[in-house]
């Protein structure tokens, strides 16, 4: 463990540069960061001293230089809206290709902030009303709302289900995110439909292990693992309740599981640093359009995966953002008449302790120990 990464180290830091506030329950703390859209930057378990969860650019943060096409300052909770390839996609504009160089995050999901509505040491909310045209040409228009909420002992154990020992260390927390129809038609399969996507991007190790386990009884494509290009069969691997994959930063790739398959839990165990993640998100079985960001024209645009996983690389020019690895979470497709809502829900939790003590916690939440870990 870099025992110079620690929580208060990361506030001081992105202090310099960002508006910040601090959500605490004990020894539990949350770095958000209303000036870049109320994301969740990081966490800690045990104070300021405690280890800090969330990977920082810190690169991007002290240059002060505004990016292209995407300011990835980091963060273990970042709210997105998807789809972001294929014909509704809202990071390319009409008729240009789906590759990096016409790649083009939204501003409003970027480098904008966000109006804060109200905080205290448990909560921060916000607000943003958006624009957001798509390939296809329409625009599409967007009140967003998000929560994040800081979650005690007693919350963390009910929400998870668990009795959490007394020598493990754990934060927890909560995002709530509404997104509001605020055109005058409704949004359908012929204007497009968005979706609410949250984002943790976390501090990757040769260790690291992403645990997304999947419903075998469930119908159809297990996995999509060629969103830029098919994984090494060492870097994966298919269990009977559960998918592994190295989450190290040293490959880039993206794996991905849709509605059939889906449970509503994902974790990784990082064995160097001693820390099991557990993500717990909203998810509706009956629902079955999810949008799809495959980076081409497509045949269903609705066909997308409702779990992600990133891993971190270099790109093909040799350059890399991270490293760090994603666990990431998406609502249903937002079929909404004027005014309607969608709220997604995603809650992480952070728990360190020895191996064994993780690996009880692991068995419970996501059904499998660490043996196959990699």
């Amino acid at each position: 463990m870099d025992s110079t990464k620690n929580f208060i180290s990361d506030k001081e830091f992105i202090g310099q540069y960002q508006e910040v506030l601090e959500l605490s329950s004990g020894n539990a703390k949350v770095l958000v960061c209303p000036s870049l859209q109320g994301r969740v930057f990081t966490s800690s378990a045990n104070g300021d001293n405690g280890f800090s969860f969330g990977w920082v650019n810190y690169k991007l943060l002290a240059s002060g230089k505004i990016l292209e096409h995407c300011n990835n300052y980091g963060g273990e909770d970042r709210f997105w809206i998807g789809p972001e390839g294929g014909q509704f996609s809202i990071f390319f504009a009409p008729r240009t290709k789906f590759d990096l160089d016409d790649w083009q995050t939204p501003k409003v999901l970027d480098t904008d902030a966000w109006d804060l509505v109200s905080s205290d040491q448990q909560h921060a909310s916000f607000q943003k009303s958006m624009d957001l045209p798509n390939y296809s040409g329409t625009n599409l228009k967007v009140k967003a709302d998000r929560e994040v909420r800081i979650l005690d002992g007693k919350q963390v154990a009910f929400e998870l289900g668990i009795d959490i020992p007394e020598k493990v260390g754990f934060v927890g927390f909560k995002s709530i995110n509404t997104l509001t129809n605020q055109n005058d038609f409704a949004w359908d399969e012929t204007t497009g439909m968005l979706s609410i996507w949250v984002l943790g991007q976390l501090i990757s190790t040769e260790s690291n292990t992403v645990i997304l386990p999947y419903d075998r009884h469930g119908s159809g494509r297990l996995l999509n693992d060629t969103y830029f290009g098919k994984i090494d069969y060492d870097r994966l691997k298919i269990l009977d309740e559960a998918i592994l994959y190295k989450g190290d930063g040293k490959k880039r790739g993206k794996i991905g599981i849709g509605p059939n398959r889906t449970k509503p839990v994902i974790g990784s165990y990082d064995a160097e640093n001693g820390v099991l993640t557990i993500v717990r998100f909203s998810f509706d079985k009956s629902k079955k359009n999810y949008v799809n960001s495959m980076w081409e024209h497509q045949d269903d645009p609705f066909s997308g995966d409702v779990v992600n996983s990133y891993n971190d690389g270099p790109l093909p020019d040799g350059s890399q953002m991270g490293p760090f690895y994603e666990l990431e979470t998406s609502s249903a497709a937002a079929n909404l008449q004027p005014g309607e809502s969608l709220t997604h829900e995603h809650a992480t939790f952070h728990f360190q302790s020895e191996r064994s003590d993780l690996e009880k916690i692991s068995m419970e939440l996501l059904g499998i120990g660490f043996e196959e870990c990699f």
